[in-house]
This record gives C-alpha cells, sequence and structure tokens, in this order.
C-alpha cells in the first residue's frame, strides 16, 4: 500500500493535532504505526514527536513532584529538621567525651585540632543524630540521582550545620 496525496494530507492533519502514531494508522487505516512514524519524519513532521514527548516528560515531573512534596524530599526533611525551635545544638564534642548515647559525626578533618564531634542525642540503635543519619544512610536501593542535587542538599547542610 502506498502513500497517496490524499492520506498524506490526512497524516499532516492528525499528526498537527497532537494525535499518537497508533491513533493516526487506525483512523487512516491500512498502515502501521511505524509507517506513520517513518512518514511523518519524511515529511519533517518528527519535529512534534519531541514537543509530545517533552509534554509527557513534563507531566511525569509534575506527578514526580507532587510525590516528592507528599513524601517530603530530602532537602525539606533537613530545612524543618533544623528549624524545628526544640532541635539540639552541637555540642562539639571530643573523643574521649563521647558516650553511647552521643552522635559521632566528626565535624573537620581527624588531623585537624579543632575538629570535633557532634555530640547531639543518637536515634536508637544508630550511631547518629536525626540530621547526621540523614546525611550519611540512604534508603536501601536508592541511589544519588543527580550530582547537582546531592551537591546542593551538601551545602545547605554544611550552612546549617554551622550555624548550629
Amino acid at each position: 500500500m502506498g502513500w497517496t496525496d490524499e492520506k498524506v494530507n490526512k497524516l499532516k492533519d492528525l499528526w498537527g493535532k497532537g494525535q499518537t502514531a497508533s491513533q493516526i494508522a487506525g483512523i487512516i487505516g491500512g498502515v502501521s504505526r511505524n509507517a506513520v512514524i517513518g512518514k511523518a519524519h519524511r515529511l519533517n513532521l518528527s519535529a512534534k514527536i519531541k514537543t509530545r514527548s517533552k509534554i509527557s516528560n513534563n507531566s511525569a515531573d509534575t506527578i514526580k513532584s507532587n510525590a516528592s512534596l507528599k513524601k517530603g524530599s530530602r532537602k525539606q526533611r533537613f530545612r524543618s529538621l533544623l528549624l524545628d525551635k526544640n532541635f539540639e545544638p552541637a555540642k562539639n564534642l571530643q573523643l574521649e567525651d563521647l558516650s553511647e548515647q552521643t552522635c559521632k559525626y566528626m565535624e573537620g578533618h581527624p588531623d585537624e585540632k579543632d575538629s570535633s564531634f557532634c555530640g547531639r542525642k543518637t536515634i536508637e540503635k544508630f550511631s547518629y543524630c536525626p540530621l547526621h543519619l540523614m546525611i550519611v544512610f540512604q534508603p536501601k536501593g536508592k541511589r544519588d540521582d543527580d550530582e547537582d542535587k546531592n551537591e546542593e542538599a551538601s551545602k545547605f547542610i554544611e550552612k546549617k550545620v554551622k550555624s548550629a
């Protein structure tokens, strides 16, 4: 089956209206989805595919961002923890002062004389306070998605920890 002028015009019209290749193939009849995609590409209509995928990607991003708002992003959890009026300030303890109930997150480098440990109260069964537990541990199976996001969160955390 060949592409007649009538079918090409119908393809252009339906493509312009945002129909999918499968929908167009069904409406025209006698052509496959792949044939529609190939013809659209040869007619330079394929740029609209990108527009359509951007729209669907934006929808997916919106869904993801709504989901993260419900769960609370990592940065939001840090912010809510740090802005809590009852959040315990760091105690800046030395190694000898640590106990089972104090956070063992080290501030600074071990070779520096003024390095210290956080010293806040730990979460049961962990060696870290809530803030440092979020820094040190990732949920099982989750890996860092984006270096920029991690860098932004790290800068935010460092700034807040220093000001605490």
